[in-house]
């Protein structure tokens, strides 16, 4: 048997319990994905089509590229114009466009601008620099630890021209502020599997009470989301609210206490303005006050970080998940991955990207 027909057989008794839990609960039911590469494997897939019609896939703020504000790309160009300044950051922040349009393309001819493939470049492009070295911290759980054990050993090293620029997330906030949107209609999240790797399980112990929905930590293969998406509906038909983890093989209900404990030595909680979402409380990450001296924003007089959408375009509410890509008026038109008009056409994990590159794919 080939790994696709095991992979088939496998799913069909899956299957057929999802379309019986769906039939028994007589109505729609809204399951979000808070993770970008959740999404794109959805897509890729083609999950959406197995399901039943009432089952209701919806895209989420999982793309940390996608809820920077606008206003951090402006002011990470304006950088660029200190003397002698180097801008580090990795590639899927390179055309994402700030309020003013502009995106940090457009300053890769000027040699200032590097491109990382890991944090751990940053002490030795430091050190053979002749002025500021700033980095572009845009990530959730996942990214941020490897970023702050880079900036610690930075710190041991005694380098003294590497700043961070930081727009770190938390996902944990964003359930809550989604919780609390009465627009939302949600029913159920699939939960991230690299973030929950980092955090485990008890970070999600809220939505187990009154006002929380079920949770499910899933993988990334198709199976896995299965398996995910069976376990909120089995939770569903049965009127009971958890938070389950279908990624054992990777996530621990402890999570990777190490990879928190780097994190916590450079960072401390801070609010910090999401796209889409607003101002979350104690949903972002800033420098400590042993470390504030890394801090690019007070190293360079940096005003606060703001937002703005381009007119016409949906990528705000395709985060919240009341708009699929494809209705969007832009999607397709006037925004394509070259040409994005929003970050979520531009990211490797943004909904609007996925869709642009899979469709409904039907199995």
């Amino acid at each position: 048997m080939s790994p696709a027909s095991s992979e088939r057989a496998l799913a069909a008794p899956w299957l057929e319990e999802i379309r019986r839990l769906a039939g028994s609960l007589g109505r729609e039911v809204r399951i979000m994905e808070v993770c970008g590469t959740h999404t794109v494997s959805i897509r890729r897939a083609g999950l959406r089509s197995l399901l039943p019609d009432n089952v209701r896939l919806l895209s989420g703020p999982g793309c940390p590229v996608c809820v920077t504000p606008a206003g951090y790309i402006d002011l990470a160009l304006s950088l660029l114009d200190q003397p002698g300044l180097i801008l580090a950051t990795f590639g899927d922040m390179l055309k994402v466009p700030g309020a003013s349009g502009a995106s940090l393309a457009s300053r890769l001819g000027s040699g200032r601008l590097r491109i990382l493939y890991s944090p751990a470049e940053l002490p030795r492009l430091a050190r053979g620099a002749a002025g500021p070295v700033v980095f572009l911290g845009v990530g959730f759980e996942t990214t941020a630890p490897t970023v702050a054990a880079a900036f610690l050993q930075a710190a041991r090293e005694e380098i003294d021209n590497l700043y961070l620029f930081t727009a770190f997330k938390t996902v944990p906030p964003a359930l809550r502020a989604l919780l609390s949107d009465p627009q939302s209609r949600l029913d159920a999240f699939l939960l991230p599997g690299h973030v929950s790797a980092i955090l485990g399980l008890e970070p999600y112990r809220f939505l187990e009470k009154a006002g929380g929905l079920p949770g499910a930590v899933t993988g990334f293969e198709p199976l896995d989301l299965l398996q995910g998406i069976l376990a909120l509906l089995r939770q569903l038909a049965a009127g009971t609210r958890r938070i389950e983890n279908a990624y054992p093989r990777v996530v621990r209900a402890g999570g990777n206490p190490r990879a928190r404990e780097v994190l916590a030595q450079l960072l401390e909680p801070e609010d910090a303005l999401w796209r889409g979402l607003g101002l979350i409380p104690e949903s972002g990450l800033r420098l400590r006050e042993r470390y504030r001296g890394l801090d690019a924003v007070a190293r360079f007089g940096l005003p606060p970080v703001w937002n703005s959408e381009p007119p016409g375009c949906g990528c705000a509410r395709v985060l919240l998940g009341r708009l699929e890509p494809e209705a969007c008026p832009l999607f397709g038109r006037s925004c394509t991955p070259e040409s994005p008009i929003g970050p979520c056409m531009v990211s490797s994990e943004g909904s609007c990207a996925a869709a642009f590159r899979y469709g409904e794919v039907r199995a």
